[in-house]
Order: structure tokens, then C-alpha cells, then sequence
């Protein structure tokens, strides 16, 4: 019975890495689901800031003097393992940004803007796995996906809900697991960018986490780096030259964001509860913020 328990509790984690980090980029992890297992986990993320990187420096405020601004972001999340070695997942989040101080945004002139953002659809897939005589073992897979607008939203100005692009993402998932449930992860990625309305930068991302799993409880650690390949910088003369705030999407942005996230089950290990902290240390026209998000997971077998 305990390890059934075990086992149980493992496959609702398998899911939990991609949701529970509202900033980061691709939402596929290394652990890989048994067939036939469905998993929806609504979750709820709130994240402000006052200060952005005008190009590589850090300066108070944001791009058009609207004090504080803060996201809301309900998000939905579903994932089934089509084989043992091969799972979709599915993404959609509805956002509400605003401006604290209820200064206008200069393109859209509101200080609130909400709706539905981009439906995302992801198939991941493992390569290869190793199993050692210590029980530690390591696997590689891949993931590729898409996300599109299905909102009617703006993409230009400070306060829009995404940039109005289609991305198609790509990316090789390696992890290493040791006996005592420690485990490591490194994700590297491509997103391919297409936009009717901007020319908008394609951009590498990479990924590590490291973490931690028992019967009672899952938790991890992870850094995101997205290196965009070109663009603007923001506050420069060919930036004002190109529309300024109308043409934010067009922009270089790199970041690198910390988060850390946990979850714990709650009833018969087909119910449980996920919390998640992030905060962003370096970047490029991006915003400096912070973000906290709360959740539920269930899963069916």
C-alpha cells in the first residue's frame, strides 16, 4: 500500500512543474506520465512591479509613467499521457492588468485591460531513459507547441495582455534523479515569433531546476533565461522613431526569473494544493516584478 501511495503522489507531480511558475516560458517538465493519465489544474498568479529595465538599466516606474502595475492571471491547465513516453498539454489564461494609480495607457487610453490571452497546445515526448543499479536515473525528450491570440486583444501599449504573436516553441528536456529523490533538470529551447502587426524577436530559452519529491510533498527551485535574437531598446531614438509605447512588442527583451514552487496532496493523492514565488533579476525592456500563484491539481487515472 505505501508504495502504491508512492506511486499515486508521483503522478500528480508530474504535472506540477509547468503551472505552478507564472514566469516562465515552456509549460513541459522532465518527468514523464503514465498512460492514460489526465490532469486539469486551475491555478491563480497576481504579479506587480514599479520598475523596468530600460534597455539593460534598472529605472523606477515603467515605460509611460503609470506608477505600479499589476496583473491578475487565471490560468487553466490540462495535460494527458497519450502513451507512457508521450503526453499533450493545454494551456489558456484569462489576464487582467491595470494600472495601480489609474493612469491611462497612451495607446489603448484605459487603465484596465482584461480578457483571454493565448490558447497554447504542447506534445512531449521521451527519447531515451537510462535506469543505474543505485536506482538514480537519467532520461532526454523533446517538446514542441504552439500558442496563439484567441482573445480580441490589443498588443500595443504598456497595458496589453500579450503581443498579438503566434509562437512556435521548441525544445530538448534532460534530467537526472538520484535515490533519495533529488533531481535536476535543464531545459533549451527555441521560439519561433509571427506577428501580422509587429516584427517581433525570436528568442532562446534555457532553463534549470533542481528539486525534491517524497510521498507527502513536491518542491523545486528554478532559474528561466530568455535571450531574445534582436529588437529595440526602449528609451532609444530608433525606439521613438518606430512608435515608442505603439511598438513595445518589437522590442529585445531578455530576463532571467527565480521561482520556487511546492505542492502538497490534500485527498486520496488524486487532490492536492500548489503555491509558487517569483521575482525577476536581470533583464532587458522588461519589467522588474515580483509574482505569487496559488493552485489546485486533480487527477484522474
Amino acid at each position: 500500500m505505501l508504495h502504491k501511495s508512492k506511486k499515486s503522489l508521483l503522478g500528480i507531480v508530474l504535472f506540477l512543474c509547468p503551472f505552478l511558475t507564472i514566469l516562465a516560458q515552456i509549460p513541459v517538465n522532465g518527468f514523464y506520465p503514465e498512460k492514460n493519465t489526465f490532469t486539469i489544474a486551475p491555478s491563480y498568479g497576481y504579479k506587480s512591479y514599479d520598475q523596468f529595465y530600460r534597455g539593460s538599466t534598472l529605472s523606477e516606474g515603467n515605460p509611460a509613467g503609470l506608477g505600479e502595475i499589476s496583473s491578475s492571471i487565471f490560468s487553466f491547465y490540462g495535460q494527458y499521457a497519450i502513451l507512457n513516453w508521450l503526453s499533450t498539454t493545454v494551456t489558456l489564461p484569462y489576464i487582467s492588468v491595470e494600472s495601480e494609480d489609474g493612469e491611462l495607457d497612451p495607446i489603448q487610453n484605459v487603465d484596465q485591460v482584461d480578457g483571454v490571452q493565448d490558447l497554447g497546445i504542447f506534445l512531449k515526448a521521451r527519447i531515451l531513459e537510462k535506469k543505474f543499479d543505485n536506482s538514480s536515473k537519467i532520461s532526454l525528450g523533446g517538446a514542441s507547441g504552439m500558442t496563439f491570440p484567441v482573445g480580441n486583444y490589443e498588443g500595443a501599449g504598456v497595458l496589453s495582455l500579450g503581443n498579438e504573436a503566434t509562437t512556435v516553441n521548441g525544445s530538448a528536456i534532460f534530467q537526472y534523479s538520484t535515490p533519495i529523490k533529488i533531481f535536476s533538470e535543464i531545459q533549451l529551447g527555441y521560439s519561433l515569433r509571427n506577428s501580422d502587426n509587429f516584427d517581433i524577436p525570436n528568442a532562446m530559452l534555457y532553463s534549470a531546476k533542481i528539486g525534491y519529491h517524497n510521498e507527502f510533498l513536491y518542491l523545486h527551485a528554478r532559474l528561466d533565461i530568455q535571450d531574445s535574437m534582436s529588437g529595440l531598446d526602449i528609451g532609444t531614438p530608433e525606439f521613438g522613431a518606430a512608435g515608442g509605447a505603439a511598438v513595445l512588442p518589437e522590442t529585445e527583451v531578455d530576463f532571467t526569473n527565480l521561482s520556487f514552487d511546492f505542492y502538497v496532496p490534500v485527498y486520496k493523492n488524486s487532490i492536492g494544493v500548489s503555491a509558487g514565488y517569483g521575482t525577476t533579476l536581470d533583464g532587458r525592456n522588461y519589467n522588474k516584478e515580483s509574482a505569487i500563484s496559488f493552485g489546485l491539481v486533480y487527477t484522474a487515472r
